[in-house]
């Protein structure tokens, strides 16, 4: 077992050998696209390995979940999940097209079945008949304050769905800031979750 499967266990996520090959493909993969497309700042092997894959990891999913990580860049925290979770279905929306076309190579490259990309904005696709109330979880990380990102998760998710917004150390501050479009838009505040990753 490596590095990756023993930090992803202290976070509860089991994964084998050939995910953890999966994991490796999708990183050398980002370091080789990043040299001509703009993914993203973080590509040194320890921040990948922490701020890409484990961050990612922390996201609680279930089983046979319909996800879709609204803003993905460069498929994070989505493709971690859909290696980590193969009876997890995830849609990885995204505007722009260089991303997308990243992430459609690394979906093929890895062999993910459980993994689609959708090219559109968030504030588009939550108006879409196919995809408005779809998902049994939206998440986002990293795209926007949370009075915003409420208006981009919130109207993809089903009735009794869920919601996850990724943040940092502001993240009770911005739900405090949300608390009128929450309200407005059907939602509620179930928890604010801390995280450590390991090593960090």
């Amino acid at each position: 077992m490596g590095r990756l499967a023993d930090d992803a266990a202290r976070l509860g996520v089991t994964l084998n050998a050939d995910q953890e090959a999966q994991f490796a493909r999708l990183a050398a993969a980002l370091v080789e696209w990043n040299a001509h497309t703009n993914l993203t700042a973080i590509t040194d092997p320890e921040g990948v390995h922490v701020r890409h894959f484990l961050d990612s990891l922390t996201v609680p999913v279930r089983p046979d979940d319909r996800l879709i990580d609204v803003g993905t860049g460069a498929g994070f925290p989505g493709l971690p999940l859909a290696i980590a979770h193969p009876s997890v279905r995830v849609t990885l929306l995204e505007a722009t097209g260089k991303k997308i076309a990243f992430l459609e190579h690394v979906i093929g490259l890895l062999g993910l079945t459980n993994a689609v990309t959708l090219h559109a904005r968030a504030e588009d696709a939550g108006q879409h008949p196919a995809y408005r109330a779809a998902y049994d979880l939206a998440v986002a990380r990293a795209v926007a304050r949370m009075p915003v990102l409420l208006e981009y998760l919130l109207p993809l998710a089903r009735v009794g769905g869920r919601c996850i917004a990724m943040k940092g150390v502001t993240a009770s501050e911005e739900a405090e800031s949300a608390r009128r479009a929450l309200r407005t838009l059907g939602g509620r505040l179930i928890g604010i979750d801390s995280v450590s990753l390991p090593g960090v």
